[in-house]
């Protein structure tokens, strides 16, 4: 017999994957307004902000006003727990693409560079496993969890390579050093995306398993320690 506030745990349910949907729209718009040199678009994106903030906030209490009031059972105490982590990721991964918005902002006045055409397949790769990561909390699906882990180091591995080419730019081309410096700063951005989406699908793991694989030997071997690229300075945004 189904529980009498099963529709408060959908409307939980519902409210993170609409949080999901419109991150996914955020950082598709600031690429977009990147490639397209579009600032109409970029202002949209840095203003959208305000929403994924919103819906972080409703699902918080959400959570907070099931846990008082409804005595969750395990599973569903899972289900409230890996709710709200995953909002506060997809939370910062608004904040990232309103970073790349703003960045796009400033580059849509300057002269392209050659290396823009690397940063979209970054972000689509990062954004198929956003997508996937989430399509997990509806199937609960710890095999396509996994596989979006195991994608991480090919988001990795491009931002260390972008790094790199921006890198021997600046060097040879000194007049291009503040455009390429926005570009690292965005293809660090989107590599978080990727960590945010990576993060998301460790929790349905456990919603699924009730394991934490967190800095487990699972992941370590999913996603080895590399030669990661020299930090940025400031932080981003």
């Amino acid at each position: 017999m189904k529980r009498f506030f099963d529709a408060e745990l959908e409307n939980f349910r519902s409210h993170l994957l609409q949080m999901g949907e419109r991150a996914i729209d955020q950082t598709r718009l600031a690429m977009r307004s990147l490639t397209d040199a579009d600032l109409a678009l970029a202002d949209k994106v840095i203003a959208g902000d305000d929403e994924l903030d919103r819906l972080e906030v409703q699902i918080d209490e959400e959570a907070i006003r099931y846990m008082t009031l409804r005595g969750p059972v395990a599973s569903e105490l899972r289900l409230i727990v890996v709710g709200m982590k995953a909002s506060h990721d997809l939370e910062r991964v608004g904040d990232e693409a309103t970073g790349i918005a703003r960045r796009s902002r400033k580059l849509a006045i300057e002269p392209r560079l050659e290396l823009y055409a690397d940063l979209p397949r970054m972000a689509n790769i990062a954004l198929e496993m956003l997508r996937d990561a989430l399509d997990c909390f509806v199937q609960e699906d710890e095999h396509k969890a996994l596989s979006v882990i195991r994608r991480d180091p090919e988001v990795d591995n491009l931002n260390r390579l972008l790094y790199r080419r921006l890198t021997s730019f600046m060097i040879e081309k000194p007049e291009t050093i503040s455009r390429a410096l926005e570009l690292m700063f965005i293809s660090k951005s989107i590599e978080r995306i990727a960590d945010h989406a990576t993060n998301i699908a460790e929790e349905m793991v456990f919603l699924s398993k009730g394991e934490d694989i967190r800095h487990s030997d699972l992941t370590k071997q999913i996603a080895p320690p590399g030669d990661s690229a020299p930090p940025l300075p400031g932080n981003g945004k």
